[in-house]
């Protein structure tokens, strides 16, 4: 297996799915849950990402050939994607943030998408699928899927925890890491796109 294609996808993903700085927005959208409700609100959420993240990932390089998009095209959109969010972060203003619900629905909508399973999720998960070669490669991307979400699964199922410990000023300053880390991420994915297209052409 793959340990730097794992470590960096599950990186990428945890950066994107950012569950820490979920934890004020999930506590508000079910602040007239009780705790069996959140947990069970936490896992649907959760499952709802899983599986949108999954048919992109097996079906995501079917469409990007479909479409004839290269894969340096979509480093692109992926890193601007991913520096939108970056620049969310270290505002600490996340557009997520500002998500507004009521129904019970929360756990589909906002919270496993867009929340969690957005267009910066599922741009990245199609690019690290296309970048893998192998099987051991797609087993890396695909065990970096799965704990990213059981990650994302445990913050949210003990946010209530999380939030009394670290406080507001602990989660801003998370948040602001993970805002770093994206927009290091974000310029490396079009630096790589540039460099291929530098060294081999424009196709």
């Amino acid at each position: 297996m793959s340990t730097a294609l794992f470590v960096q996808t599950l990186v990428t993903l945890l950066v994107i799915f950012d569950p820490l700085a979920a934890i004020p927005v999930f506590l508000t959208l079910t602040r007239h849950e009780d705790a069996a409700g959140r947990r069970r609100i936490a896992r649907v959420s959760v499952l709802v990402a899983a599986g949108i993240v999954t048919v992109f990932a097996i079906l995501g390089n079917r469409l990007l050939d479909t479409l004839g998009i290269s894969l340096q095209a979509l480093q692109v959109a992926g890193g601007a994607l991913l520096a939108l969010i970056a620049l969310d972060l270290l505002k600490a203003d996340c557009a997520r943030d500002r998500a507004k619900a009521e129904s019970g629905a929360v756990a589909y909508v906002p919270l496993g998408t867009p929340l969690l399973a957005g267009p910066g999720a599922i741009a990245a998960t199609m690019l690290y699928m296309e970048k893998a070669d192998g099987v051991p490669a797609l087993l890396a991307v695909g065990l970096a899927m799965v704990a990213a979400l059981l990650l994302t699964w445990l913050t949210l199922r003990f946010s209530s925890l999380i939030g009394r410990v670290l406080k507001d000023n602990g989660l801003n300053l998370v948040t602001r890491v993970m805002g770093l880390l994206a927009a290091a991420m974000a310029v490396q994915l079009v630096a790589g796109a540039l460099q291929h297209w530098v060294l081999w052409g424009v196709a």
